[in-house]
């Protein structure tokens, strides 16, 4: 087990990202000595600058969460370069590690990686078994093969614990909110606001707004990567984090109109795409696993909202 009772290095990949920040924003930060390459530092691009960084750097361990990520419309426009980017991010970071020595590594998935007509909760064990939701493949095929490489190296060497955490759809502090690039909740945060300022009486949302989903607040999967450091031997290789709840895309737009006061209304567009009908990831092994988040849904979006304010002054 990594003990925090002495400093261990750790190489972090993505901390301009969304997980990134909130990794070297939460209080349990200052217990680690962490590296944090922005991507100008540490192409992950590139496989022998990567292992040239890996070399040099000797983390005892990884958490790779850089990725190039987007909502539905990015996923829709872009899909090659969701695809290979992400694949290039993680496959060079991996075999670099594995290359270089590197014992453990935390790899991000995402829970896009299960099919699309599986049962909910998704388990991990689903994986595989069926056709990807089609608006986000290319990104949720990059994801499986990172975490499968993970898995296959692990095989081969068992001294090499590459592990995969696979938390559901997060939000937060340091999100995108522009509504080309961002998932759910930034984009309706930033719908509501600009029909507050403009006052915009109707504002639309995407299908019937019936598709179920699971957001965790980003400090909060900050912190499983955290607990992950201490209780690294008894974590599961594949791991689902989660909240254990799910809600209508209309829940999440009457709860954020709630708390930023919106007096508008809300129209459907049964035109547009909506994704997945539903994703609840299971936490039965995160509960055995002995950890859980702490944060409402209401005190996310409030918390996000007031960082999305201080962003637009």
């Amino acid at each position: 087990m990594i003990s925090s009772n002495k400093i261990n290095t750790v190489l972090l990949t993505g901390s301009s990202g969304m997980v990134g920040q909130n990794i070297l924003a939460h209080p349990k930060c200052s217990e680690w000595n962490i590296i944090s390459p922005s991507s100008k530092e540490l192409n992950l691009t590139h496989f022998e600058s990567t292992l040239d960084f890996v070399k040099k750097s000797k983390p005892d361990i990884i958490i790779h969460t850089a990725g190039k990520v987007g909502g539905i419309n990015a996923n829709l426009s872009h899909p090659v370069d969701f695809l290979v980017t992400n694949l290039d991010l993680g496959r060079n970071i991996i075999l670099a590690a594995r290359q270089a020595g590197v014992k453990k590594m935390i790899n991000l998935g995402s829970s896009c990686m299960y099919p699309r007509n599986s049962p909910n909760p998704l388990s991990e064990e689903l994986i595989l078994q069926g056709e990807l939701e089609p608006t986000n493949e290319g990104y949720a095929l990059a994801k499986i093969v990172a975490a499968r490489l993970c898995s296959y190296i692990n095989s081969e060497d068992s001294k090499l614990e590459y592990k995969t955490m696979i938390p559901c759809n997060l939000y937060g502090p340091y999100d995108k909110f522009e509504t080309a690039q961002s998932h759910l909740i930034p984009a309706i945060i930033h719908k509501i606001s600009h029909a507050i300022k403009n006052q915009v009486s109707e504002i639309e949302i995407w299908g019937d707004g019936n598709a179920r989903r699971e957001f965790m607040y980003a400090d909060d999967a900050a912190d499983a990567i955290f607990y992950a450091l201490n209780h690294f031997e008894e974590m599961p290789f594949l791991l689902n984090i989660g909240v254990g709840m799910d809600y209508s895309v209309n829940e999440f737009y009457s709860t954020a109109a709630e708390i930023m006061n919106y007096q508008g209304k809300f129209i459907h567009n049964l035109e547009k795409p909506v994704g997945m009908k539903q994703k609840l990831v299971s936490i039965e092994k995160q509960i055995l696993w002995g950890w859980k988040p702490k944060t409402s849904l209401i005190q996310g979006i409030q918390s996000t909202y007031n960082y999305y304010l201080k962003q637009e002054r």
